[in-house]
């Protein structure tokens, strides 16, 4: 197939080198890191900063060429997969980490650096940034703030968008805005980096941000613990979240889950017996919390097992059982075919409900399938991933986001709509609301060339 003689213009705008046209080359960019979502691409174009990425648009624009934004490419809902053959524009170059400014506890960064790198640059100076997940390596700035990622410590410092204070971006048409002042106090019109989080780059390409710091909290205690039903542990999670001295987090694993890691992992189980279901719990604070924890803990009903650890190796060791979950469940799935992933949200006095039922209702529509949870029980995001799907994708989608909405949940907890949730978003929004979003789409894409299937398709 000859070459789009745009491909040519975008070479010059950004250097040879950085479009890609060989598909040895981009094939690490069309499809997600399950390999549910497989697309095409005429070019991968990394510009270097938000002038190149302005010029990329302008062009785009002018030859009605759709663009899919893409940063670290961590997603699970094909967001940033060029699904229907856009041009993939890589941020990840896009690495300057400004000064950090001790007084306002605030730091400008690059829609391309990484949550990892951003918190180890905080450090220096004794502050965190408050947004953690487990592929902090990997997710970018951009992309989190595009989908309002939430991870690890949302009970304590909120989602992605509680921690912007100012915003650099590229609208469709080249136009840059920038607002990145980081003011706490700012009511001067409308709140365009609140709005761009969670945009999933329907609005506008995300160049820089200008974010909140935390202190750091250097002592930190984690303890696993083991109860005697899931019921009894999600309703320990309601509860330490209200109890436990500085906590940053509750998470919930099963015991089929573990059973996963010592099959794919060879990670050895945490007690034995395995209880049915566990919580594992991180305070930190500026003095020690481990004395305070292991308080909460003893004095809970329904603790089957538990182990308390304040060593950063056995804190690290415990997390293992957490964070290890995403790769077992991916390579349960190599057996059979992709995982399908569903990050939902329930109130929390439906959430055992949930956990209890799910399973159930995806035997119902795909009987060999196998469903495994794990999440956030702190702020009830629960992680669904099914394996073994053989075709019956749809219906377990449809079955389990059913569910999530009749009890009052959301369909999207973390990556957001992209294009696996579009046809069931109705579940959540109102027509109206369907309504605003597309007008907002509208107004800020005329030329309609920012991620088009995703969220509101175009």
């Amino acid at each position: 197939m000859p070459e789009p003689g745009y491909v040519k213009q975008l070479r010059d705008l950004v250097g040879p080198a950085h479009v890609l046209t060989d598909e040895g080359i981009t094939s690490g960019f069309v499809s997600d890191w399950t390999g549910r979502f497989v697309g095409s691409t005429p070019a991968v174009v990394r510009p270097a900063d938000v002038d190149e990425v302005a010029a990329v648009l302008t062009l785009c624009s002018k030859h009605g060429v759709s663009v899919v934004t893409q940063g670290g490419n961590t997603g699970l809902v094909g967001g940033g997969v060029p699904l229907n053959g856009e041009i993939v524009v890589s941020l990840t170059r896009l690495t300057d980490l400004g000064e950090i400014d001790r007084d306002a506890r605030a730091v400008t960064a690059g829609a391309g650096v990484t949550i990892g790198a951003l918190q180890r640059h905080a450090e220096v100076a004794e502050l965190d940034y408050p947004v953690d997940l487990a592929s902090r390596d990997s997710a970018t700035v951009g992309g989190t703030i595009a989908t309002n990622a939430g991870g690890l410590r949302v009970m304590r410092f909120g989602p992605t968008r509680s921690q912007v204070r100012g915003i650099e971006a590229v609208l469709s048409d080249g136009r840059v805005i920038r607002h990145l002042d980081g003011l706490v106090k700012d009511n001067t019109g409308y709140d365009l980096g609140g709005l761009l989080c969670g945009s999933e780059g329907t609005l506008a390409i995300i160049t820089a941000a200008r974010l909140r710091l935390v202190p750091q909290r250097p002592e930190r205690a984690v303890a696993l613990v083991g109860f005697t039903s899931v019921r009894s542990a999600i309703a320990a999670a309601g509860q330490w979240s209200a109890t436990v001295p500085d906590v940053e987090a509750i998470e919930f694993i099963t015991a089929a889950g573990i059973g996963l890691l010592a099959t794919h992992l060879a990670l050895a189980p945490p007690f034995d017996p395995l209880p049915p279901a566990m919580l594992l719990v991180e305070a930190a604070g500026r003095t020690d919390p481990t004395a305070g924890l292991a308080e909460v803990v003893t004095g809970t009903d329904g603790v089957e097992d538990a182990a308390v650890a304040s060593t950063s190796l056995d804190r690290h060791r415990l997390w293992r059982y957490r964070e290890a979950h995403t790769e077992a469940i991916n390579l349960e799935g190599v057996k059979t075919s992709p995982p399908h992933k569903l990050d939902v949200t329930l109130p929390q006095g439906e959430l055992a409900s949930f956990v209890e039922a799910v399973p159930e209702v995806v035997a119902g529509v795909a009987p060999r399938a196998r469903t495994w949870l794990f999440g956030h029980a702190g702020d009830g995001n629960v992680h669904v991933n099914v394996t073994g799907i053989e075709g019956a994708g749809r219906s377990v989608d449809e079955a389990v986001l059913g569910l999530v909405a009749s009890l009052g949940g959301s369909i999207s907890a973390e990556h957001g709509i992209g294009t696996a949730k579009v046809q069931w978003l109705h579940l959540n929004r109102s027509e109206a609301e369907l309504e605003v979003f597309r007008a907002l789409r509208r107004a800020m894409d005329p030329a309609g060339i920012l991620n088009p299937a995703v969220l509101v398709p175009r």
